[in-house]
């Protein structure tokens, strides 16, 4: 069985202002010291998030109790400090410019970046799939390539920005443009391509260490895995399970393929770089309310069109790992109540920041 891991990132926020709220040191102390959340607590870049690096899963029903798990325990640890513990790719509202983690390597990426960082307030998802080798990580990152806009406009859970609606699913997607590799990745001939030119980048555009290798999806350098990191942090815990179904199939999947040119060569991949950029870009901004970028037709198609064609052609995947009936269920409902950024917006509509705060409260624990 193909295995998997989470990465959730969560964002503190003032309960009137719904601006980021440094408490993360705190929260950090008291999880970090527990037996149960020691090894998979860690601070992050900002003052006000904490993550969740999961254990190694094989079935999604044990990912989705350690989920709501950790959740459920940051959460009550939020209360105490009075501020809303948030999972939102993008805040409502920020400061001018954040307060950053105490640590070198984040002390050098301020130093490196400059006035990016007061626009780097945001929290994603990643997901950590197993592989057998670098060379199969290759051939599954190539494969994965024109599935990332698809999977942006899925994920899409940041419309707003400094207190209005950007009109964007993904703003967090567009803020990340402006790094040197964010992104899709080009295709790699196999894995000594793919470190020798990642090894070319190093030291350049504020690129300090090869964990600043910002693409939508990338091999892992500390993991026998591949991380897809093209999503947005999901509201709540069933949405960031089904994202890390279809990763998991799509590897799955993508690994019948006999070496990574083919994968890059096959019939449904054959997209030209600057049509997967744009595609991605529509996604963040359409999310699943208009037409997406299809890859088996090679072109725009209904969003609900597309995202089913997806589920069928994974459907032996996700069938053998017995995750097919969850993922239908989850789509279902994804398509029917909407992206996280659509669920915000329709909040703020409704009633500002007291509908905002409410649906973070209701949906940081949601089962």
């Amino acid at each position: 069985m193909t295995t998997f891991g989470i990465e959730e990132e969560f964002m503190f926020l003032d309960r009137e202002s719904l601006r980021p709220a440094d408490v993360a040191a705190d929260v950090f102390e008291r999880l970090s010291a527990s037996p149960e959340w020691h090894d998979v607590t860690h601070r992050e870049f900002l003052a006000s998030q904490v993550e969740h690096a999961s254990a190694v899963f094989e079935s999604l029903d044990d990912a989705r109790r350690a989920l709501l798990a950790f959740r459920r325990e940051m959460a009550a640890d939020a209360a105490r400090f009075d501020v809303v513990a948030a999972s939102v790719g993008t805040p409502p509202d920020t400061t001018p410019f954040p307060s950053i983690t105490e640590q070198q390597r984040y002390n050098r990426i301020v130093r490196d970046l400059s006035g990016l960082i007061a626009d780097h307030q945001m929290s994603g998802l990643h997901v950590h799939v197993g592989i057998p080798d670098r060379e199969g990580g290759v051939i599954a990152l190539n494969a994965a390539r024109p599935w990332m806009p698809l999977l942006t406009a899925i994920s899409g859970n940041s419309p707003l920005w400094r207190g209005y609606d950007t009109g964007y699913e993904s703003w967090r997607n567009v803020q990340l443009r402006r790094w040197s590799t964010a992104g899709c990745p080009p295709s790699f001939i196999d894995a000594d391509d793919y470190d020798r030119r990642i090894a070319r980048l190093i030291g350049i555009g504020g690129i300090s260490d090869r964990a600043l290798i910002a693409w939508d999806v990338r091999l892992s350098e500390h993991l026998p895995t591949i991380e897809f990191r093209m999503a947005d942090a999901q509201l709540d815990a069933e949405t960031t399970i089904l994202i890390a179904a279809l990763c998991r199939g799509l590897v799955t999947h993508s690994l019948q393929k006999p070496s990574a040119p083919d994968a890059a060569a096959d019939a449904s991949a054959e997209v030209p770089p600057e049509l997967l950029s744009a595609a991605v870009l529509h996604s963040a901004h359409v999310g699943l309310q208009a037409e997406v970028f299809d890859p088996l037709s090679g072109g725009l198609a209904p969003a609900g069109e597309a995202v089913r064609g997806f589920v069928r052609m994974l459907e032996p995947e996700l069938s053998a790992a017995g995750d097919l009936d969850a993922v239908n269920e989850s789509v279902s409902r994804l398509l029917h109540d909407g992206t996280g950024a659509a669920r915000q917006r329709a909040a703020l509509e409704r009633d500002g920041r007291r509908a905002l705060r409410a649906l973070f409260d209701e949906t940081i624990t949601a089962e």
